[in-house]
């Protein structure tokens, strides 16, 4: 399909007038034709993403927490711990403020019992993750067609990691969002016949994707390549850069500055400070380093599973190489990077799932056995090649999803959970995580104002210095010694069964008993088998 307006070659100034008023009227009762059909996918998205959202259940990645969550309970109840990021100004509040202002609410309505403190956030990112599914669809039905459109969607509802990833509470998880619904208003621009349609759909697409830019500064690598590819096919660019693209860009750029400078108490300029740190310096290193083809081998092909040779065969069959080109565009620049995560390149999951869309479009109705027809039987109904990958799919990825939304990684989640309720009813009067830094959701969750510590993993400038949380790791016998010698005991104690088999005496000679054990994983995480996590208690509690 053409997503390029063609002009008529009309000669009369009325004539063509009045065909652009049909146009107009043509385009708006399509419009609301569909809206009642877009209207029931929602609220179908949005119910699915709901229960997709209880039922997540495990920690995935720490930044969900301690880089969204715990900077809203901050700024919303006046307590909560900022990570080194915060104090170097890498991050910007235009994330955090969106769960800021949901804490609110829920203080407002007395609502802010472990129960919501701990879903809430993540049903209000399954409304923005529905909206993604809606949008998916939508780019879908207009890059191809309604069927596409239909079967994008069920590969985006299907695929595991959308649905362990994508109601988590992660700057990536809305920067996905944005990204798909910026796509759909940039190459819906092109498919208009209203010229007044086409600017406002453009407008809006800048707009979309500065803000997601806002949100998480590495979006820049999406929307730079899409620029540059319209760019190359258009006129007029000199028009397009300083009268839409820079004006635009301004605006959000000014609203994220005003917005950090009204946090920070001071002039910071995010996007920049995140881009030096993260690309120009190779900050990120610090946390861990892949091999350059990780993405492609291990990463994104994780990510998509089994849906890798059906999104090829989608790409191939599609001839659609703008969007596909965007996906080895991302995949690539990433690699470049020598710190790589999963959640990096959740963006253009989505688009790698509507060419599978595309595929299983493609794919033979339901056949009937023509050996059964000439023996003069009833034929058979087969299953067809689309019926058969559909289950294959469903196979594959629902297993996946279900165990890792719900068993891998849960001990995280479920002892902040039992945490808080016993500091709610006044158990609890302080708190020490003998773990990696980061392990466990923070204040957030805990919702109570009780003096905690976790073991510091703030980057040093100088390489050759251990951290806190590395230097427990190392020997956890010592170092946990000399700080219990050396400072007041906490009420409670949190730690990793790998680390409690070296501590459990130690822990025992200060009168610690363990009051509760949480499952934690059953496979490796990290450097050892984290298979469950203890709260030690003190005696005298």
């Amino acid at each position: 399909m053409s997503l390029h307006r063609r002009k008529a070659p009309i000669s009369d100034p009325n004539l063509r007038q009045k065909e652009t008023k049909q146009q107009e009227e043509s385009s708006k009762t399509h419009l609301k034709s569909n809206l009642p059909s877009e209207n029931r996918i929602f609220v179908f998205c949005l119910a699915f993403r709901c229960i997709n959202s209880l039922l997540i259940q495990t920690y995935f990645n720490p930044d969900e927490h301690w880089q969204a969550l715990e900077v809203a309970h901050r700024i919303a109840f006046g307590y909560g711990h900022l990570t080194w990021e915060w104090q170097k100004g890498i991050r910007s509040y235009l994330h955090p403020l969106i769960f800021a202002l949901l804490y609110k609410i829920l203080a407002f309505f007395r609502l802010d019992a472990p129960w919501f403190m701990a879903r809430a956030p993540r049903l209000l990112q399954s409304v923005f993750a529905s909206v993604g599914d809606l949008y998916l669809y939508k780019l879908a039905r207009l890059m191809f067609d309604e069927n596409v459109a239909q079967w994008a969607l069920f590969c985006q509802l299907a695929n595991w990691f959308v649905f362990y990833c994508t109601t988590r509470t992660l700057s990536n998880s809305l920067e996905t969002v944005l990204t798909i619904v910026g796509l759909y208003y940039w190459f819906s621009y092109r498919a208009s016949p209203s010229k007044k349609v086409w600017f406002s759909s453009r407008v809006l697409g800048l707009f979309v994707a500065a803000l997601a830019c806002g949100v998480r500064p590495t979006s820049a690598v999406t929307w730079v390549y899409i620029g540059v590819m319209e760019l190359l096919e258009m006129q007029g660019r000199l028009g397009f850069l300083f009268l839409e693209v820079v004006p635009i860009g301004f605006l959000v750029l000014a609203l994220i500055f005003l917005v950090d400078w009204w946090m920070y108490s001071s002039w910071v300029f995010v996007p920049l400070n995140f881009l030096k740190f993260n690309f120009l310096s190779s900050g990120g290193d610090y946390y861990g380093t892949h091999k350059w083809h990780w993405y492609f081998t291990q990463g994104f092909s994780v990510m998509l599973l089994t849906f890798i040779p059906i999104s090829v065969m989608g790409i191939y069959k599609s001839k659609e190489w703008r969007l596909s080109g965007l996906i080895l565009w991302v995949l690539g620049l990433y690699s470049i990077q020598g710190h790589k995560e999963f959640r990096f390149v959740l963006p253009v999951l989505p688009i790698a799932l509507m060419f599978s869309g595309y595929s299983l479009a493609a794919m033979s109705k339901p056949d009937f056995s023509d050996t059964e027809s000439k023996k003069g039987h009833s034929p058979t109904r087969c299953p067809s090649r689309r019926q058969l990958t559909v289950f294959f799919l469903l196979v594959t990825n629902l297993p996946m999803a279900l165990y890792m939304s719900l068993v891998h990684q849960r001990g995280s989640e479920d002892v902040m959970y039992y945490l808080s309720k016993e500091a709610k009813d006044g158990k609890v009067d302080s708190i020490l995580f003998l773990m990696p830094c980061h392990a466990t959701p923070y204040y957030s969750t805990l919702h109570q104002n009780l003096p905690m510590r976790f073991l510091d993993c703030t980057p040093s400038e100088n390489k050759g210095i251990l951290d806190e949380s590395n230097r427990f790791l190392t020997d956890p016998f010592y170092f946990v010694t000399d700080m219990l010698n050396n400072s007041a005991l906490p009420s409670h104690i949190v730690l990793f069964d790998s680390e409690e088999r070296h501590l459990r005496d130690l822990l025992m000679s200060h009168s610690f008993n363990e009051i509760k054990r949480f499952f934690h994983a059953h496979f490796k995480v990290d450097r050892d088998i984290q298979g469950s996590i203890a709260v030690y208690v003190r005696a005298d509690q």
